[in-house]
């Protein structure tokens, strides 16, 4: 699964309509291996939080400029 839940076809075109307008793409190949066993609506796993919040620090540092945030090393990885 990548982008929306989009599989193929209909991921690369929402990912290329999001870079046409401007938008940043987070590839993780390896990421988006491990969101794939989660089902949409579902919490996300304890051992995915660390990747996760990388992902959301990354975000804040393009969108919100400044510092990045820096990532607790005791998130739990049960």
């Amino acid at each position: 699964m990548s982008a929306a839940g989009a599989y193929g076809v209909p991921a690369e075109s929402i990912i290329r309509e999001g870079r046409a307008h401007g938008l940043f793409v987070h590839e993780s190949p390896e990421l988006v291996g491990l969101l794939m066993q989660v089902a949409l609506d579902d919490e996300i796993p304890p051992a995915l939080y660390r990747a996760v919040a990388e992902v959301m620090a990354w975000l804040q540092a393009i969108e919100g400029g400044g510092d990045v945030l820096e990532i607790p090393n005791d998130l739990p990885v049960n």
